[in-house]
């Protein structure tokens, strides 16, 4: 019985996890987690477990936390998993270069899994991407990403994982978001992402290969929160037995 707690419990996917975990035999939820002043504290989330301010009281009933809050929040958790020595998921993105160096220091010190993307489908995109990018020589590159109009950071996370992979593969260097003006004709030493926010989509990204004689366009739509969901805690279970140190998704599928 792997035994899970939850910070963000109740926002769109830490309220999902939740009840991944509920639904479980052999998971257990034993703390839930939300910013100081949310209108539930103190609710019975489930069995014995109220919903909390603090990672800090709940901490030593968890042997894993799975974090879906923001950035500061979540080094502020990390840093207080790091103390407790308890394994940790990072759900959230847009962290800072500054900020993903410190994610990296802590981890030296517990297990963590970071990754822009939890579903099983779309890391095996990322793999595959790289395969095709391989192949295709002289091909444009360009990726379009759509989420619902609440998501706060752009491009997605995702998105620039898939840009990075396919940019390592051809050793490119230059990657752009999005075009304006007179000057906006693309080089093929660019890769081209777009975002598109809207409505409640949840989450669509298509890599175009465009060739002068043909074109290739690979899709991957999240038809539900829940795809991520099961990533997350699949990886919760997952990293208890790692030794210290980060991994992503990639480790936890054993796609490497």
């Amino acid at each position: 019985m792997v035994k899970i707690i939850v910070c963000g419990a109740m926002g769109r996917m830490g309220s999902n996890i939740v009840d991944i975990i509920k639904s479980e035999p052999e998971s257990e939820l034993s703390g839930a987690v939300e910013v100081k002043g949310h209108k539930r504290l103190g609710e019975i989330v489930t069995g014995k477990v109220n919903l909390v301010d603090s990672l800090e009281e709940v901490i030593d009933n968890g042997d894993v936390v799975i974090d879906f809050t923001n950035q500061q929040a979540t080094l502020e958790n990390l840093e207080i998993a790091k103390k407790a020595r308890k394994a940790f998921v990072v759900g959230a993105t847009g962290f800072s270069g500054d900020e993903i160096k410190q994610i990296n220091r802590i981890a030296v010190n517990i297990p963590c899994v970071k990754a822009p993307n939890w579903g099983v489908g779309m890391n095996l995109l990322f793999k595959l991407v790289r395969e095709i990018a391989g192949v295709f020589e002289g091909y444009d590159v360009e990726i379009i990403e759509a989420h619902h109009n609440k998501k706060k950071d752009a491009p997605s996370g995702t998105a620039y994982k898939l840009a990075e992979n396919i940019a390592e593969v051809k050793g490119m260097e230059k990657i752009i978001f999005g075009r304006k003006g007179k000057k906006a004709e693309r080089n093929r030493e660019e890769i081209g992402i777009h975002a598109v926010r809207g409505g409640s989509i949840i989450g669509d990204h298509t890599i175009i290969f465009a060739g002068d004689v043909e074109r290739m366009e690979i899709t991957h739509r999240a038809q539900s929160r829940e795809c991520f969901s099961n990533g997350a805690v699949r990886a919760a279970k997952w990293v208890i037995s790692q030794p210290a140190g980060m991994y992503d998704m990639s480790d936890v599928l054993g796609l490497k």
